[in-house]
């Protein structure tokens, strides 16, 4: 154990000498590294964002049944039975003119846009929240078309489509960020390979009077892994503090675009698992690059 650690020690301060001895390359690395998991992380924390509005829309109203002229309260009850039996929904709340005119009240502008406006413009309505299985596009298009044939109804809206169409730009954004990915992630695997190739051409008499006095192929090249490993993980944690940084400086200036992108829901952050996740990817891309040099025969 003691003459394991012992080497251990030694293959890590070997990497960290050579890491001195190639300061531009290494900043080299570490930037493209960094710039890399920049890029893919942006991506990755605007599709986390978007998916969490995905998940709390569809335990939100999902059908708006606005309703002619005045309701009183027996009818209302029989618009909530009526509407309860129709497949699919799975309750229905009955909204006055009174209640739907103070929430909007209590909305952004809300208040002002009633200046002026005499009476109540709101009319009675209902609100239905589908099953599970019936949130989808066609199912809540197929509710929509019964409750539009009830009499009374004046307008249906649902937020199927809306859905569909949030869902096709969260799968956009998830293509980008395999795709930009890959391509940047290409990139830099060819940069960390580069520059471990360099260091081994630098180090030549060193790795010659190794292999002379008896060292295997392991002792030799690992310290060559090491520092694609640690050239991966400075990146990964550069990026992580990039967009760190960006995130508690932009979203704040930025809330009322990026919060009506997604949904007026609250800004998140990167959990820890998919903070490590990312700062552990830097490591693995370092790696991978340095492994990639190593391949082939060496003297």
């Amino acid at each position: 154990m003691i003459r394991a650690l012992a080497v251990v020690s030694v293959l890590v301060r070997t990497a960290l000498r050579g890491l001195r001895a190639g300061v531009p390359s290494t900043v080299a690395t570490v930037v493209t590294i960094a710039v890399t998991l920049l890029v893919v992380g942006a991506f990755a924390l605007l599709a986390l964002n978007m998916r969490s509005l995905l998940d709390r829309v569809g335990d939100e109203i999902q059908v708006s049944v606005f309703l002619v002229g005045p309701v009183v309260e027996e009818d209302a009850v029989s618009w909530v039975r009526r509407a309860e039996s129709i497949e699919g929904v799975d309750s229905v709340v009955f909204v006055s003119p009174k209640a739907a005119l103070e929430r909007f009240r209590r909305t952004t502008g809300g208040g002002s846009l009633l200046e002026g406006i005499e009476g109540n413009p709101l009319p009675a309505s209902l609100e239905l929240s589908l099953h599970e299985s019936f949130r989808d596009g066609p199912s809540s298009a197929q509710i929509a078309a019964r409750l539009r044939e009830l009499p009374g109804v004046e307008d249906v809206t649902y937020g199927g489509r809306w859905t569909e169409g949030y869902g096709q730009a969260l799968a956009l954004v998830g293509a980008a960020t395999w795709g930009f990915g890959a391509v940047l992630g290409l990139a830099a695997l060819l940069i960390v390979s580069n520059a471990i190739r360099l260091a081994i051409h630098a180090r030549e008499d060193e790795i010659d009077i190794l292999g002379l006095v008896g060292a295997s192929r392991t002792f030799v090249f690992a310290p060559f892994l090491i520092e694609g490993g640690l050239q991966g993980l400075l990146g990964g944690a550069l990026a992580w503090a990039g967009l760190y940084a960006g995130f508690a400086v932009l979203v704040e200036s930025l809330s009322g675009g990026f919060g009506w992108f997604i949904g007026g829901a609250a800004p998140q952050f990167f959990g820890v698992c998919d903070s490590l996740e990312l700062v552990g990817g830097g490591a693995l891309l370092g790696l991978l690059g340095a492994a990639l040099s190593l391949v082939g025969p060496r003297r």
